[in-house]
């Protein structure tokens, strides 16, 4: 079932703009409303698909648009750093809301019962019937997300680990260093992370990702104006 709706997926998603459409609680954009109206002008714009939280904005967004939803389910779980679909019952959720590709945290952190990241693929693609897009933080979690059956890899959680570089931008040597190992393996890189500006993505095609997600630069408005209004102020100190 995977293999006959994985090629032309991948294939929509080739060098586009994925527009993650997320926003936290405290944010004035929270709630479902605003996300399926947020997913709707990222369409109006040409991305090619929709990166989205949880089951209420998945279903919202899935009714709004017809693009491919790669979902995730974040929560904060005691005891776990894992925040991106921790467990199984999170993945058939979001699975059940509409999601066309599953997104889990394949770092090496351990999960609640100790599931391994195999584990949760397997379950993925077997019972839930969907295809896994693996958010990891350095290269060794990419190819063990790969060996353990992951459909594609993205760098989205570098700089979320305690054991991978904080960077104020997009980590570009982790994307060089996944695409150079998985691209000839058919495997599809996702550059995703920090993506604050149409040069970084262009740079981040240029070095082989298969698609660009962005998120904060195109959906939080209060970062966008953060940016304007921090350059404002630090030209005045000057």
């Amino acid at each position: 079932m995977i293999s006959m709706v994985l090629s032309p997926l991948i294939e929509s998603l080739r060098e586009g703009l994925i527009v993650s459409c997320q926003a936290l609680p405290d944010e004035p954009l929270f709630g479902v409303q605003h996300m399926a109206a947020m997913a709707r002008a990222a369409v109006a714009g040409g991305a090619v698909a929709i990166r989205a939280n949880g089951p209420d904005d998945i279903a919202a967004i899935r009714k709004a648009v017809r693009l491919p939803i790669l979902g995730l389910f974040k929560e904060d779980i005691p005891g776990c750093e894992v925040r991106i679909t921790p467990t199984l019952e999170h993945a058939e959720k979001i699975a059940r809301a509409g999601a066309d590709v599953v997104a889990v945290d394949a770092t090496r952190r351990a999960r609640p019962g100790n599931l391994s990241v195999k584990d949760m693929i397997d379950h993925i693609h077997k019972v839930i019937g969907k295809p896994v897009l693996a958010d990891v933080s350095t290269l060794d979690e990419g190819l063990a997300a790969v060996e353990s059956g992951a459909d594609f890899v993205a760098t989205t959680l570098s700089g979320y680990t305690a054991y991978s570089p904080s960077q104020p931008g997009p980590d570009f040597v982790l994307l060089g260093k996944l695409v150079n190992h998985l691209k000839p393996l058919g495997i599809p890189v996702i550059a995703e992370g920090r993506v604050s500006t149409p040069q970084e993505a262009v740079h981040a095609l240029a070095l082989g990702a298969h698609a660009v997600v962005v998120g904060s630069a195109i959906t939080r408005p209060q970062w966008i104006t953060a940016q304007f209004s921090g350059a404002l102020k630090e030209a005045r100190r000057i």
